[in-house]
């Protein structure tokens, strides 16, 4: 629990940084682009998430699991696990870019309601290598558990980033801003490159030769996962976005959106804490009982950080209104109660799910991610029309509130059944 701690006090660090560089992106962004602006990033930075994604599936939960796994007899031991991941990653690359490429227009069409938009989408897939190398990069020193360099090297990476972002939405308004969010992840994996080429474990005889099919197939489970994950809730979130546009306009999407983002930016706290210290610990765990206890031991502390985190944003809401955004988006303030609420719980559950990808229970993963995500959009379909913009937080909390059952159930009870089964 002392590592965990230390873990999360760099986190909080990093996050700190990361929220800064959000309200300095967000001020900016809300002034030169106004709530349409901010709610057509929103639309960039999902199918953003989709596309990095997709292609970096191989190179995230699994290659972290198998990395903190085998690390401890050396690269040679890794070696046959990075090499499947690069192998499933560069296939998916080949397979999905050319994709979008060809259906940029559409795409642009489905996202914004305009197909001008198209080339945004081709510039994004131009820049993919750089962010599929920042993933790999980032999830092999995770592995590592080199939590003081990967974190380190994080917030290198968001003060460049931020600079660049800026400099471009300043000089191009909103064109520069949705270049900029394309640009996000490529200029990381540009700073990680730089820092870690030399690294001796980034050698090429550890990455390309022959693959054992027995680590393919293990990979792939994780992909599957990954997949499903990336592609789940952003898709959701960009059909919640579609119904709050039709039925409430771009102006209150940009509301939710803003609000949104806030909750996206002072939940890395928790979130880069848990991937960084608590996916590499329960992967060394073999008894689902042993996982059951890390999982119960830590919940008080993530919940009672996260609640503290959710109050403060309450309170100083109308502030944060004023600092990050402008008079345009005072209307937000009414939509954080529901929306704190549901991250509290969603943290929660979000605890409790990763005993699902520590273990690779691909199945159980996979179905309810798409259930869950499914049920967001139906929920905010259905109270969207009731209440307005308020209806998406409140399908929000119902979403999160039964995601939180299930993954409690799992861990605490059927899971422990199950091994005790075997």
């Amino acid at each position: 629990m002392k590592r965990f701690f230390q873990v999360t006090i760099l986190s909080a660090i990093y996050t700190f940084i990361k929220m800064i560089a959000g309200f300095i992106i967000g001020k900016v962004v809300a002034i030169y682009t106004g709530p349409t602006g901010v709610a057509m990033l929103g639309q960039v930075q999902s199918l953003m998430t989709i596309v990095t994604g997709v292609t970096t599936a191989p190179v995230s939960t699994g290659l972290v699991r198998y990395t903190a796994e085998n690390w401890q007899e050396g690269k040679e031991a890794c070696a046959p696990w990075w090499r499947a991941c690069l192998k499933i990653t560069l296939l998916l690359f080949l397979l999905i870019v050319p994709v979008f490429i060809l259906f940029s227009k559409s795409l642009s069409g489905l996202l914004f309601n305009d197909n001008q938009y198209a080339w945004l989408i081709i510039f994004a897939c131009c820049v993919l290598p750089f962010t599929v190398l920042n993933t790999l990069i980032a999830s092999v020193l995770n592995g590592q558990q080199n939590y003081k360099q990967y974190i380190l090297l994080g917030m290198l990476s968001v003060f460049v980033s931020t600079i660049f972002m800026a400099f471009l939405v300043i000089s191009f308004d909103l064109k520069g801003a949705l270049i900029a969010t394309a640009l996000n992840s490529a200029i990381a994996g540009a700073v990680l490159i730089l820092f870690c080429i030399n690294k001796s474990c980034f050698r090429l005889k550890y990455w390309w030769g022959e693959t054992d099919r027995d680590k393919v197939r293990s990979i792939f489970k994780y992909t599957l996962m990954a997949l499903v994950s990336v592609a789940s809730m952003p898709v959701a979130l960009l059909c919640v976005r579609k119904v709050l546009i039709a039925n409430t306009g771009w102006e209150d999407a940009g509301q939710w959106q803003a609000v949104w983002k806030i909750s996206e930016v002072y939940l890395g706290v928790v979130t880069i804490a848990l991937s960084t210290y608590f996916l590499p610990r329960l992967a060394i765990l073999k008894s689902s009982l042993l996982i059951k206890k890390e999982v119960n031991s830590t919940i008080l502390y993530v919940l009672s950080i996260t609640i503290f985190m959710a109050l403060s944003i309450y309170l100083f809401r109308d502030l944060i209104i004023t600092i990050l955004f402008t008079d345009e988006f005072r209307s937000a303030r009414e939509l954080f109660f529901f929306q704190l609420m549901g991250d509290v719980i969603k943290i929660a559950g979000f605890l409790y799910a990763y005993t699902l990808q520590a273990q690779g229970h691909t199945k159980v993963f996979i179905t309810s991610e798409v259930l869950f995500s499914a049920l967001f959009v139906i929920a905010s379909s259905f109270f969207v029309v009731i209440y307005g913009v308020q209806g998406a937080n409140i399908s929000y909390v119902l979403t999160y509130g039964l995601y939180f059952v299930f993954a409690f159930v799992f861990t605490n009870y059927i899971n422990v059944r199950k091994d005790n089964q075997n």
